[in-house]
């Protein structure tokens, strides 16, 4: 039942023909939305060098129905911007009078890094995604991962949108709680629900975001949503597509989603050169190999060849670098295993 009055914060529900309404003003930061309504506003962390106070673009949907709760966020590494882009064409899509539940947003998390187009944070030259859940009185990115944390400890599921940095890499999502974790299904069910077509399975390091929130109880992945200097439109709409995917899934929205077998990966195979020249990739981003079979070659500036390098597994070419040069020793592509559908 819908009803036609919105009760102040902190007061008790009032039951209208057996059925109870809560309809509540939600804030985060200084956006502030009433039930139907969007805000836009920003959620201070602390000053930059010259003393003026910095605050993350933050964003609140309220749904004129009550609801779960998602929380979604992009760019905590700065210079991974297609789920900023997400995010710019995701919200003027939202309408909050067709919306049950709430979705809040942080557009921007590494907000010196993105300042300056980098990756880390250059306060304390800091990896975000290393960085939660956080501390109050920490470096730079441990109070900024500490505030999005506590935004993310309110939702129901979480979203963390990430891309390969500038490498070239096949869009995906990440599943990082590791396979014996209690949450680690719905994880994974919520990876399949967003349905890029590939997942990737396994553990991540400590510090992210996809790790921290799991042991707190809430659902969460991370879109890796391809590589590029800039924008990539392709990447940037499966990340809008996914999240409409989420929301209508959840009871967001009304309608319903079948999520689609998915391509799953549950390792990775790193390749380096052996030494210095230009690389000349043998298989396509996103081709299945098979062991020894040829994966680069490194040539020198007049197109001698120097080297071979051959799978020594089967699986995907999920992720290489973007510039053909390379130094003795340095990374060109990563090959996914064990893969199965699911």
């Amino acid at each position: 039942m819908r009803c036609g009055w919105r009760r102040p914060v902190n007061t008790e529900p009032i039951k209208v023909s057996g059925s109870v309404c809560w309809h509540m003003t939600t804030t985060l930061g200084t956006a502030s939305a009433d039930p139907g309504e969007i805000d836009t506003g920003r959620l201070e962390v602390g000053e930059t060098r010259d003393g003026s106070p910095f605050g993350l673009p933050v964003a609140v949907i309220n749904g004129e129905r009550s609801g779960k709760t998602l929380y979604i966020q992009a760019a905590s590494d700065g210079d991974e911007l297609n789920g900023v882009g997400v995010v710019q064409r995701l919200v003027p899509q939202l309408d909050p009078t067709e919306l049950a539940g709430t979705i809040l947003i942080v557009g921007i998390v590494n907000y010196h890094a993105f300042q300056v187009a980098q990756h880390r944070n250059p306060i304390d030259d800091t990896k975000m995604n290393r960085a939660y859940p956080g501390t109050e009185t920490g470096t730079s990115s441990e109070r900024i991962a500490h505030v999005t944390f506590e935004t993310a400890m309110r939702a129901d599921l979480v979203l963390d949108l990430h891309q390969g940095s500038t490498s070239r890499m096949i869009d995906e999502v990440r599943v990082r709680c590791g396979k014996r974790h209690r949450l680690h299904s719905s994880c994974l069910e919520l990876a399949k629900v967003f349905g890029c077509g590939y997942i990737l399975d396994q553990k991540g390091p400590e510090g992210q975001l996809a790790r921290a929130a799991p042991d707190e109880g809430v659902p969460t992945v991370d879109p890796e949503l391809g590589g590029a200097v800039g924008w990539d439109e392709t990447s940037i709409q499966k990340g809008v597509e996914g999240i409409f995917n989420v929301l209508t899934y959840y009871d967001f929205l009304e309608g319903s989603v079948d999520p689609s077998p998915q391509t799953r990966a549950r390792g990775f195979e790193q390749y380096g050169a052996s030494c210095g020249g230009l690389i000349s990739f043998q298989v396509e981003l996103g081709e299945r190999v098979q062991r020894g079979e040829t994966l680069f070659e490194v040539t020198t500036p007049f197109g001698e060849p120097k080297t071979t390098v051959s799978a020594d597994s089967d699986g995907i070419l999920w992720r290489t670098r973007r510039l053909p040069q390379v130094a003795t020793g340095e990374y060109v592509c990563s090959v996914a295993t064990d893969i199965d559908e699911h």
